[in-house]
């Protein structure tokens, strides 16, 4: 997936759960963070940030797309990217647990709430929930940063629904490409640890996968081993 024209500038601070400041060409601009995790390892005064002009009526016409580490890696911080590409791979058929799959709903109601696609195929119907995952420790993807009741209940949901007879998955997207693996993040939120882990033995089935990252694109690169 390409990304839309893209504005280098220098991150300065967050000013609350969904906006930062930020220096463009000696500016200082306001711009819209579409996440709402804590985000500590990339929202550090000085590191670089590429942003999206927006237009429309909104409070703020850019858009945070990618930010820089000391060492080069470029790292998505759009939570919404994830279900993008993972609709887009589905299309392609570049994710071979998803081909038997030949139809696609988007925010479909399951139990109390909604789940982010449902599936129907060969193979019967199928649920999935995608989370973003920025952070990387020692080469290991983690989620969540933060505690996270809405994604207890997401995989509970999915719990739910495979003791009905359907398939389930939770695919981890990783935003960024140096990640080799990925575990659920105990120390942040051990329930959502605990949760996932009860969900694999019950027949969920867990993925993760890294992300390619450019300053043009970025798109679903492999999966990597899920350690629960």
């Amino acid at each position: 997936m390409r990304w839309p024209p893209l504005t280098r500038g220098v991150f300065l601070r967050r000013l609350n759960r969904f906006a930062v400041e930020v220096r463009l060409r000696q500016r200082r601009v306001q711009a819209h963070l579409p996440n709402s995790g804590r985000l500590r390892e990339l929202l550090v005064p000085g590191y670089p940030i590429w942003v999206a002009r927006r237009d429309g009526r909104r409070r703020t016409r850019y858009d945070v797309q990618l930010v820089g580490l000391p060492d080069g890696t470029l790292v998505s911080a759009d939570a919404r990217m994830p279900n993008a590409l993972f609709r887009e791979a589905w299309e392609k058929g570049d994710l071979p647990p998803f081909r038997p799959y030949t139809a696609l709903e988007a925010e479909t109601p399951l139990g109390e709430g909604r789940v982010d696609f449902r599936l129907i195929g060969s193979a019967g119907v199928a649920y999935v929930e995608v989370k973003s995952v920025t952070l990387v420790e020692d080469g290991v993807g983690l989620f969540p940063d933060a505690p996270t009741e809405r994604g207890r209940r997401h995989v509970r949901a999915l719990i739910a629904a495979r003791a009905d007879g359907a398939q389930a998955f939770v695919l981890f997207i990783v935003q960024r490409p140096d990640a080799q693996a990925f575990r659920p993040h105990d120390a942040a939120d051990p329930d959502f640890g605990r949760i996932l882990r009860a969900a694999a033995a019950q027949g969920v089935q867990v993925l993760a996968y890294r992300c390619q990252v450019s300053l043009e694109e970025i798109r679903l690169a492999d999966p990597i081993p899920v350690i629960l």
